[in-house]
């Protein structure tokens, strides 16, 4: 899917040479342009309450404590409208998409962390418990030189992936879901992206991938815990969602576009999948700094 327009390509200090970089500052407020870049990042905050979170086309107001992996090119930013009244303690850790090789990745002992890693795709925010319980192994990393910087890292890593209670941000992702080999998932979740402007029925998509409407309903269900109304209303919803970011469109023709037949069942849908109307999703977007 494709990148918002108008954020911030942020270059990066990291060069080849670099495993990863870790950035460990206080802060009182946050104003950096939202932004990406094709290196993975860990952002995490403590004393942050109330500082807003933009990854890819999810928002919100962040807790006291925060850890997020933001994946390659997804876009993304933290922002306080004013100064916090504490120092805020922020630790970002960036490190390049070629660092694990695909045929390391491919053991049976890295699983949990590939998984996670192309989990990033949509943004992953992990829980409070886990944040805390790695925080004082987080902001030691600077102090480690060498290989024990490395393994520290890949412990961390490893005790992140395998955490419960992650949240997925984002709806859409900038690479195209895993489909775990699944041709025929892959197949409907392309032509839904086609044509999803247009009025789509069960039976032509049921007859796409060669299944009657019973079984392809059982079939969706199965591997993405929705049912088809709910699929195709989270795709075009995600892209609702940037429009509504770019600020160019009238919410009444985003809604056209985006395959409702009526303003009413848009914001519906809308609110039940984001929390929030329309109106309130575009401005919580609006004045946030972008470069032209």
């Amino acid at each position: 899917m494709r990148l918002l327009k108008n954020v911030q390509r942020e270059i990066t200090p990291l060069t080849l040479e670099d495993s990863f970089l870790v950035f460990d500052r206080e802060k009182k407020i946050f104003d950096y342009p939202i932004h990406f870049h094709p290196e993975y990042e860990f952002n995490f905050i403590r004393n942050g309450k109330g500082v807003k979170r933009f990854v890819g086309d999810s928002f919100g107001e962040i807790d006291n404590v925060e850890l997020v992996l933001v994946g390659p090119n997804l876009h993304h930013g933290w922002l306080s409208d004013n100064p916090l009244e504490d120092n805020v303690h922020e630790i970002t850790i960036q490190f390049h998409d070629s660092l694990f090789h695909e045929g390391f990745l491919a053991k049976k002992i890295m699983k949990p962390i590939k998984s996670m890693l192309e989990r990033s795709a949509h943004g992953i925010l992990f829980s409070k418990e886990i944040s805390l319980q790695l925080y004082d192994r987080i902001s030691s990393l600077s102090e480690y030189q060498g290989m024990d910087y490395f393994i520290k890292f890949l412990s961390i890593l490893q005790d992140l992936a395998t955490s419960e209670g992650q949240k997925l941000l984002s709806n859409y992702a900038v690479d195209r879901p895993n489909f775990q080999n699944n041709e025929r998932l892959e197949l409907v979740y392309e032509y839904i992206n086609d044509n999803f402007k247009n009025k789509i029925k069960l039976d032509e998509v049921s007859n796409l991938v060669n299944m009657s409407n019973v079984s392809f309903n059982r079939f969706i269900k199965s591997r993405t815990g929705k049912t088809f109304v709910e699929y195709l209303n989270d795709i075009r919803i995600s892209h609702a969602s940037m429009k509504l970011i770019e600020g160019d469109h009238r919410i009444s023709e985003i809604a056209f576009e985006c395959g409702f037949n009526n303003i009413a069942n848009f914001n519906r849908v809308f609110k039940k999948i984001k929390n929030c109307t329309p109106t309130e999703f575009k401005e919580e977007f609006s004045g946030i700094k972008r470069i032209f």
